[in-house]
Parts: C-alpha cells; sequence; structure tokens
C-alpha cells in the first residue's frame, strides 16, 4: 500500500483521511489529543465514515483506546475500518509511538474482526470501571487489543 501524507489529509489507493480537527483535552491523567478525520472512498469521493486517533497517557485511553473508527451503514464490509486504521498506524509512527491500544465491545464482531485483520492481539477482556463515562452509554466491557508498531 502507498501512502501520502498532505497537510490536511493522509492517502491510500482506495481512501483518504481528511483531518476534520484536532482537539486537546486535560484529563485527571494528563493531556489527551485527538484527532478526527472524514474516512473518503477517493473512487466517488463518497463519506464512507469517521475515525480517530488519540494521543495521551495510557491510563486515560486504557479503555478508549487510541483509535476509534465508525463506517456508515451502507459502506460496511468493505474493510474500510481496517485500511483507515493502516492510514492511522502512519500518523502514529510519525509521532514515535510504538504500541497502540486499539478496544471495542466484546459483541461487536465486526471490530473484532477488523482488529484480527490488523494483526492486534487481544490482551484481555475488561470491565469498565462504574465511574468512568463509557459507562453512560452502555458500555460495561472493552476488549483490549495491543498493536506493536515496531512490527510494520
Amino acid at each position: 500500500m502507498i501512502f501520502k501524507r498532505r497537510k490536511r489529509s493522509l492517502e491510500s489507493d482506495e481512501l483518504r483521511l481528511f483531518l476534520l480537527y484536532t482537539s486537546k483535552v486535560d484529563e485527571p491523567g494528563g493531556k489527551v489529543t485527538s484527532k478526527v478525520y472524514d474516512i473518503i472512498r477517493k473512487a466517488d469521493e463518497k463519506v464512507v465514515g469517521r475515525c480517530d486517533i488519540r494521543f495521551g497517557p495510557v491510563s486515560e485511553l486504557y479503555y478508549l483506546g487510541n483509535i476509534g473508527y465508525a463506517i456508515y451503514p451502507p459502506y460496511r464490509g468493505h474493510r474500510y475500518a481496517a485500511k483507515a486504521t493502516e492510514l492511522m498506524f502512519e500518523v502514529a509512527k510519525g509521532a514515535k509511538v510504538k504500541e497502540l491500544i486499539i478496544t471495542c465491545n466484546p459483541d461487536n464482531i465486526p471490530s473484532r474482526k477488523t482488529c484480527e485483520i490488523l494483526g492486534c492481539e487481544l490482551k484481555a477482556i475488561v470491565d469498565v470501571p462504574l465511574n468512568h463515562p463509557l459507562i453512560e452509554q452502555g458500555d460495561y466491557q472493552k476488549c483490549i487489543y495491543i498493536k506493536k508498531l515496531e512490527e510494520l
């Protein structure tokens, strides 16, 4: 796969990630920076989903993960989440990150398959602490996957 980096986007042969915004939030464990992208299918310029990459202390990102993605229903089944995540791996390597956490709910089979396609290792399935904000959205457990970037 060929990766190109432009000021506000990353590209592969099939997809372009267009940077929508960057945010920085002070959390109790330290500052968390997020970069949020639209996932654009280059063949027809359709926005097929959204993804983000988060940098910050492991204590703040353990349950949320460093990477998140959502593919809109009409575009699912084409491995766009995995392809977009590969582009975000390039962002992480550029930031000198050696290991990423990707999380999903245990019943989210498509996300679990995405992590497996990407060569992530399932470290654990853990209970989310009752005081964590994820509980408010009904997330009581998380699969914790690890991707070592030095392998890439």
